[in-house]
């Protein structure tokens, strides 16, 4: 039986005590992002901020198979957060929308969540999306399924509760989520456990026919902010994303029992290492300006572009390395002229080379 078909279903047990340092420890690392984030340049922390939205976007949308255009995230993020950016014609409505949501999750933290709510964040996540009924819950009559494997051996790995339940269902979740914050009436003083419970609550009843996965997570780092009393500093998909097999087997687990202890303990460990990720991530963009500081009067236009994207992914995760093709397309210019200019970053001790078998490629040397 799933979590919803027993008895005690949606009476969570667990013991709050026993996560309470792991709440204080991540706490303190929250208080320190902060501290940080204030003690950089206002460009800087600008800077920042958008790394961390586009961050959680590309890893959230990664983790359901979606890859999206960095390019037409970052135009977008850029725009719904009030910045200045360049003209840029954004063509991949799912980066678009996905930036429209994450930006107003992170603008109205502190409201109470409601279905009306819940619906827009679903019209801006879908949109430019025809073929699935959006800003609604489901309504289909068939059974709300997640299955794997191949046509003939599927697996089914959990069934929702059937779309006539779902209002209902929804309708207990909100008086949950907005009777358990910090102000409510009935409030989890563990920020971690709330949201931990939050994020499954949500996942176990399924509401929309697309989009469960990236707003449940929406909400479980609303229920962080909401603890915190301001704007989360981190991308919690990151470390989710790095690990998808284990987070699909802890929610599994946790869909066929109403006792949380493990998927809390699990869930609250992963916030955690999120937030060290952010501080992580400043130090790479304290690293990135020095970097440029340094370098910049002996780069030209091209070498200068190439660089910027090489760094957007943080420090030595461009995919694959540079090479002179990639050079040739990011940069528009010759392969002859590809080549002379990569020589001359080397030269430099700008790029590293790394080779593998015939193929020479090259990553950026932050040192």
């Amino acid at each position: 039986m799933y979590n919803w078909q027993q008895n005690d279903w949606p009476h969570f047990r667990y013991d709050e005590t026993a996560f309470t340092k792991i709440a204080l420890s991540f706490v303190e690392l929250a208080g320190q992002s902060l501290g940080y984030l204030h003690g950089l340049p206002s460009h800087e922390q600008t800077e920042s901020l958008v790394t961390i939205l586009v961050k959680e976007a590309i890893k959230t949308s990664s983790i359901e198979g979606e890859l999206i255009s960095r390019v037409d995230l970052i135009s977008s993020i850029r725009k719904n957060l009030g910045y200045t950016t360049p003209s840029h014609h954004i063509k991949d409505k799912r980066s678009e929308g996905i930036a429209i949501l994450l930006v107003k999750a992170r603008e109205k933290f502190d409201t109470d969540l409601t279905a009306e709510m819940l619906f827009e964040w679903h019209r801006s996540l879908m949109l430019g999306n025809t073929s699935i009924n959006v800003g609604q819950y489901r309504s289909h009559s068939e059974p709300m399924q997640v299955i794997s494997g191949a046509i003939g051996k599927e697996e089914v790995h959990f069934e929702a509760p059937p779309s006539a339940q779902v209002p209902a269902e929804m309708q207990a979740f909100f008086e949950w989520f907005n009777a358990t914050k910090p102000d409510g009436v009935s409030p989890i003083s563990n920020l971690l456990v709330r949201a931990a419970i939050a994020h499954v609550y949500f996942e176990t009843i399924h509401p929309f026919e697309d989009g469960n996965g990236r707003i449940g997570r929406v909400i479980a780092e609303k229920a962080l902010a909401q603890g915190l009393r301001r704007p989360i500093l981190m991308s919690l998909s990151t470390p989710i994303e790095a690990e998808k097999k284990t987070y699909y087997a802890a929610l599994k687990k946790a869909q066929r029992t109403n006792d949380l202890t493990e998927w809390i303990q699990y869930f609250s460990e992963t916030i955690l290492q999120a937030q060290q990720e952010f501080i992580e991530t400043i130090d790479f963009l304290l690293k990135k300006t020095a970097f440029f500081d340094k370098h910049q009067s002996n780069l030209n236009e091209a070498q200068i572009k190439v660089l910027n994207r090489m760094l957007e992914e943080g420090e030595g995760n461009f995919q694959g390395g540079m090479n002179a093709r990639k050079y040739q397309s990011i940069a528009r210019v010759s392969k002859a002229t590809a080549t002379r200019h990569l020589q001359d970053l080397v030269e430099k001790g700008i790029l590293i080379v790394q080779k593998a078998g015939r193929s020479t490629h090259y990553q950026v040397n932050l040192a």
